[in-house]
């Protein structure tokens, strides 16, 4: 009887012992399976990013990647630009060179037949860095064709000598100023049948404005 009471305690201890090894073992499997579903959301984490501003009157040199011109553009047309130089703060780069600039032509002037000079204006209104798009004010940009009145009183005045030779000709003296006025007169005339120069900027044509208003941006930390 004694031996029996003794191999029942012994299994007893026997089991009492299986159990908190089990149950070690159940809870280190849960542990490791917890740990390695931890691991991928921690590495699909954010950067850290920071806020930084830049202030009114920043430069922004710019290289367009779109073409303008005062006979072929109109108001409101997407300009699109880059920048061609990185903008820093503290010396740390915050909006890298290549980054994307937009904006909208704001006037075109076809040049006139007889005055006025052509003109191109636009202006940039948004940015776009670390996949963000931000609005932004800047100073406009204007392109004005140069002048052309010398060039018109260099064709008037071929005009009236060809016609004054012409004129001497046939005419002798009274001849060479009856030609001079008519010739005077067709040069006029070529004049104000040819339009002055346009202004035309292709891709790659560098342009220079600023930000009229601070900018906030989030770059990484």
């Amino acid at each position: 009887m004694k031996l029996f009471n003794l191999l029942a305690v012994a299994a007893l201890c026997a089991g009492c012992g299986k159990g908190p090894a089990a149950d070690n073992a159940a809870t280190s499997g849960t542990t490791a399976t917890g740990s390695a579903a931890a691991e991928p959301g921690a590495a699909s984490a954010k950067p850290d990013l920071r806020e930084v501003t830049l202030p009114a009157g920043t430069t922004l040199r710019l290289k367009l990647q779109s073409a303008v011109a005062s006979d072929t553009s109109q108001v409101e047309d997407t300009v699109r630009a880059e920048l061609r130089q990185a903008v820093s703060i503290d010396g740390k780069p915050v909006l890298p060179a290549g980054t994307e600039v937009v904006g909208n032509v704001t006037d075109v002037k076809r040049s006139g037949r007889v005055k006025g000079r052509a003109l191109v204006a636009y202006r940039f209104n948004s940015l776009r860095t670390e996949g963000e798009r931000y609005d932004i004010k800047t100073s406009p940009l204007s392109h004005q064709a140069a002048a052309t009145k010398g060039e018109d009183a260099k064709k008037i005045g071929i005009g009236a000598g060809a016609g004054a030779a012409i004129g001497a000709i046939f005419g002798g003296g009274g001849g060479a100023a009856k030609g001079a006025a008519i010739g005077g007169g067709a040069g006029t005339g070529v004049v104000l049948a040819t339009r002055g120069k346009e202004v035309h900027l292709g891709p790659g044509a560098e342009v220079t404005t600023k930000l009229t208003a601070p900018l906030t941006l989030r770059v990484k930390a």
